[in-house]
């Protein structure tokens, strides 16, 4: 199988339908807050000196959530119930090998300014780990977090706690709003956001993490409050 092996650390519940796994740090891995990997497995037990057939390995690709590297590093998976692979990486109990590939991705965060974090669903994990890097680095940080069934929240209040300006936006999503899409609206839960955006536009370098249609609906809020979207940090989850 490519990629380097890593073993997985640790696995824990941070939300409804969603895990973090913490996996051992491959040599020369240098990943920033912001940055994804490819990670490769076979979601089945497989032997020791067993030949895996290709068409059995499952590639997905998953953003950091951890705000530095170390012997570890945290990446954060929604559980898709029908998923060929977010099931079996849930119910890891440690000890396990996968395989990763990268770090990718140019949208990073060098703790050097401060930032306003705009996430949905599963952007919640970049997000959390771009605002916990600034606090770190002396810098202020704003996490806009809208979720049907928001995760981490214990590292939310924890940000908020330590000075962050933490906004959660649990209404008018459906759960498709989670796994893959959803717009922000005129009202509810959209306008809120919208509000959110035009008010800390301006307080930092702005970031987006989300699907399609919810970055984009992210962008063309900034622009409506007068900041320019070209210049936010945006990653489209597709």
């Amino acid at each position: 199988m490519e990629g380097t092996p890593v073993t997985v650390e640790s696995i824990r519940e941070v939300g409804p339908d969603t895990v973090a796994l913490e996996l051992e740090t491959p040599e020369e891995f240098d990943a920033r807050p912001g940055q994804f990997v490819l990670l490769r497995a076979v979601p089945r037990d497989v032997d020791g000196d067993e030949t895996v057939d290709d068409d059995e390995v499952v590639m997905r690709h998953y953003t950091l959530s951890s705000s530095s590297v170390g012997e570890t590093f945290e990446i954060t998976v929604g559980i898709d119930p029908e998923g060929d692979l977010s099931p079996w990486l849930a119910d890891l109990e440690g000890g396990e090998t996968v395989h990763v590939e990268g770090p990718y991705g140019t949208i990073t965060y060098e703790g050097d300014e401060d930032v306003v974090v705009v996430a949905g669903g599963p952007g919640v994990g970049p997000a959390v780990a771009i605002a916990e890097a600034a606090h770190e680095s002396g810098h202020d940080a704003v996490v806009i977090y809208r979720a049907d069934a928001p995760a981490h929240m214990d590292r939310l209040e924890a940000l908020e706690d330590a000075g962050a300006d933490v906004l959660v936006d649990e209404s008018g999503q459906s759960e498709t709003d989670r796994t893959g899409g959803g717009e922000i609206d005129e009202d509810g839960a959209g306008g809120e956001l919208e509000d959110a955006i035009a008010t800390h536009v301006d307080d930092g370098q702005v970031y987006a993490f989300g699907f399609a249609d919810f970055v984009t609906a992210v962008a063309d809020a900034i622009d409506a409050a007068g900041g320019d979207s070209d210049e936010a940090l945006i990653e489209n989850f597709g």
